[in-house]
């Protein structure tokens, strides 16, 4: 065998095991949990990490005296079936919550290494990931130095010819600041590369990429790290103190705080170059300042970033989501409590794809599901353990054209998990929630300025069940504003109680409490919950018309033959999809003919809500899409008109009439004056003749209900059947939930109109 021969088996098996390879990405956080009855430190280790497979990786020892496990609580994150194409297109983010005993304040080192990244353009192997703690009293808060807290979605992907600006999460919980570079040298990183083609602002935490030649995954070993805003000592238990050390030499601030101008290029359709240009080779001052003082932390932070073939379009909204309300702006602070669920949801849309999945990156047991309406619903419980610790979490969505995946921003928020505010429980039976808040967990607000999302209802007032001690509702699962929800699995019944300044307000600058809470069925059950969306014909009695009935529905064409079953409300449609609908009066008593005088539309199955987008008024039809298909003087009205949605986060849309049934062939009746403009004076004394010669009924209001818009670039409209065979047996799981969502809005603003009509 020739000298040469073990250097190229070496090689040979490099290849391979980087071939097969299989790591993504990790990161982790720790946090002090107080200290033991024996004198040593608590600490919560949070790690993760993201392979082909769902698997945990473990961390050993580096320096000093890291203690040991007393308990670790494993779990998976989230996964996806739309990886690094070739060898494996499978990832599973996982994360594991250790909780050590450390015996000694002092700092010491973790480190996690092994073999090998998944194939990367940069050419990384083996993985090697260090984690630097200091628990050391800081003389600023007086409390045990915390980490930063990190978090990056593990795979992400952008078109090779499309810019864009990665946030790096990283929020310090003792308000330190927090810097992000690139890994310099082992143990911090393999080959401690810095990719071409990308810039990253460490100040700010921001990857930005321009335009690589280079098609394909590139590894990111970037280290987090946190400095003190001011001189501060730390105080260790063995006596000694110490502050973060200067150092003699700049050994890793190569680029500068602030971001350069990106270069111009030459390349048809990419404005950055083809080729690797440095931004600049100088030293800041500010990076002599970083460089001088040694960081209180130091974390991994490693990801997967594939530069995917070209797209025909850069802009979001057409191939690239683009995230619309609700979604929370990126690096929002949310506020959460012990053992009560928040929820957050995300929306985007594309004109060019099919936005169909959200890829999550959180905290252990957090779930996201996909709405009929096509949003994301996340979730997360925080346990009494979370109690005044923080919780970054990112989140993607990608759409689907063809084979090709697109991918939005990343977007990451915090949340804050603290102390109970508001104490109230839900009771959800076949047709109602109960809802029961203590007054004396919602100080400053008297029950007089608290109402549901449509209080017009008696039957909707908080007033009438509420008693000394509680603030009382039982909501109807179809009145007060209750809004309907759907995924896969369950039906989802939502309402709030929120302040209000004057009921006739629509809008508030003062409004300081909304308490959200829904109950959720599961659509398979044994029992048949006595509920249905679908609205019941009205049957009336009037001097001289006997008994009639008004009848509402919708069809499925302009024939009137085949209407919608009432079993599949509420009704799924796209905004300019023609809506058929018909109101018919059935009644024994001949040479009769029905008017409709008005039809509305409101996000509430109220007449009265304000304001309302008018369709038809006075007689005279007020939307231009509106098609009238039946011949006046007759008991059927048969019209159609265009879909459309109300802007802002109102899910579902009603349309309700108003009607007369008058006596046919009567000239001074309403239904013969037919279209009235509404500033015409009427004749004098109109009414009362007309009322005592029985020539026409009063006006009734009927509605329909309720339209669910869908975005207009999905393939096909379906329409959900909620017929709602739905279990209701409370000792069955995930039968019957309530749930609880506070938010305080003392110094936000809620908004609430309904003024603006988007076609």
């Amino acid at each position: 065998m020739s000298p040469s021969t073990p250097v190229l088996l070496h090689l040979l098996l490099l290849v391979s095991l980087a071939s097969a390879g299989h790591f993504y990405g990790g990161t982790m956080s720790f946090t002090p949990k107080g200290r033991n009855a024996d004198g040593t430190f608590k600490v919560d280790f949070r790690y993760k990490n993201t392979h082909d497979w769902c698997d945990y990786e473990g961390w050993y020892c580096s320096t000093g005296n890291c203690g040991s496990s007393v308990k670790d609580v494993r779990g998976t994150i989230d996964s996806s079936s739309r990886g690094r194409s070739g060898y494996n297109n499978q990832w599973c983010e996982t994360e594991t919550v250790e909780t050590k005993d450390i015996p000694s304040d002092k700092p010491f080192q973790l480190l996690q290494n092994s073999c090998c990244w998944i194939p990367t353009v940069n050419g990384l192997l083996s993985w090697s990931l260090e984690t630097q703690v200091d628990l050391g009293t800081r003389s600023d808060t007086g409390e045990p130095n915390r980490s930063p807290v990190t978090a990056i979605l593990p795979f992400i992907r952008v078109p090779q010819n499309c810019q864009r600006s990665y946030n790096l999460m990283a929020f310090d919980p003792d308000g330190d600041r927090v810097r992000c570079r690139y890994g310099l040298v082992r143990p911090e990183c393999d080959r401690c590369d810095q990719p071409s083609g990308f810039y990253l602002d460490q100040d700010s935490c921001s990857l930005q990429y321009g335009y690589t030649s280079t098609s394909g995954v590139y590894g990111f070993e970037l280290v987090v790290e946190d400095f003190p805003n001011q001189h501060i000592t730390l105080s260790y238990t063995d006596g000694s103190t110490a502050s973060p050390w200067p150092t003699t030499t700049n050994t890793w601030a190569r680029w500068p705080t602030t971001a350069s101008p990106l270069p111009t290029t030459t390349n048809t359709w990419a404005r950055w170059p083809t080729t690797t240009t440095p931004w600049s080779s100088t030293t800041s001052t500010t990076e002599s300042l970083y460089s001088s003082t040694a960081p209180l932390s130091k974390l991994p932070l490693h990801f997967s970033l594939l530069v995917d073939s070209i797209v025909p379009s850069c802009d979001e909204g057409m191939y690239l989501p683009r995230f619309v309300q609700p979604t929370p702006h990126n690096g929002e602070h949310l506020h959460a409590e012990v053992n009560k669920e928040l929820e957050f949801r995300v929306k985007a849309e594309a004109t060019h794809s099919t936005v169909n999945d959200v890829i999550v990156s959180g905290p252990l047991n957090i779930t996201n599901h996909m709405t009929t309406q096509g949003e994301f619903v996340i979730r997360w419980t925080p346990i009494r353990d979370n109690l005044g610790e923080y919780f970054p979490i990112c989140f993607i969505t990608e759409g689907l054209s063809g084979s090709s995946v697109y991918q939005s921003e990343m977007r990451c928020v915090v949340v804050e998990v603290g102390r109970r505010k508001v104490k109230a429980k839900v009771v959800c039976d076949e047709t109602k929630m109960t809802v029961e808040v203590e007054k004396s967990s919602v100080t400053g607000i008297h029950e007089d300025h608290l109402r549901l999302n449509d209080p017009s209802n008696s039957a909707c007032d908080l007033q009438r069940f509420s008693n000394n001690t509680h603030i009382i509702g039982v909501i109807p699962l179809n009145a007060c504003g209750t809004q309907i929800e759907e995924d896969d699995d369950n039906l989802i019944f939502k309402n709030e109680i929120t302040t209000f300044d004057n009921p006739n307000d629509i809008i508030t600058r003062h409004h300081q409490v909304e308490i959200q809470f829904y109950c959720q069925y599961a659509k398979r059950g044994n029992v048949s919950l006595g509920f249905t969306a679908h609205r019941d014909s009205i049957t009336v009695v009037e001097k001289g018309f006997g008994t009639f009935t008004y009848q509402f529905e919708f069809y499925q064409t302009s024939q009137f033959t085949n209407m919608v079953d009432p079993r599949d409300y509420p009704l799924d449609v796209v905004v300019k999809q023609m809506l058929y609908m018909d109101i018919e009066a059935v009644s024994t008593v001949n040479n009769t003919e029905l008017f409709v005088e008005s039809c509305r539309a409101a996000p509430y199955d109220n007449p009265n809500y304000h304001p309302t987008y008018p369709i038809i008024e006075n007689g005279c039809i007020v939307d231009e899409t509106v098609q009238i298909f039946s011949p006046r003087h007759q008991r059927h009205f048969q019209f159609g008109m265009e879909a459309f949605k109300f802007i802002g986060m109102h899910d579902q849309v009603y349309i309700s009439c108003s009607v007369i049934l008058c006596e046919a062939g009567n000239p001074n009746t309403r239904c013969a004056q037919g279209c009235v403009n509404s500033t015409s004076p009427q004749p004098a004394g109109h009414h009362h003749r007309k009322r005592e010669a029985a020539m026409q009924t009063a006006k009734h209001h009927i509605s329909q209900g309720p339209l669910r818009l869908r975005r207009s670039s999905e393939s096909s409209v379906t329409n959900m059947n909620m017929g709602l065979m739905v279990g209701c047996i409370v000792a069955a799981v995930a039968m019957l939930c309530g749930v609880m969502l506070y938010k305080d809005k003392t110094s936000g603003v809620k908004y609430q109109p309904l003024t603006t009509f988007e076609t």
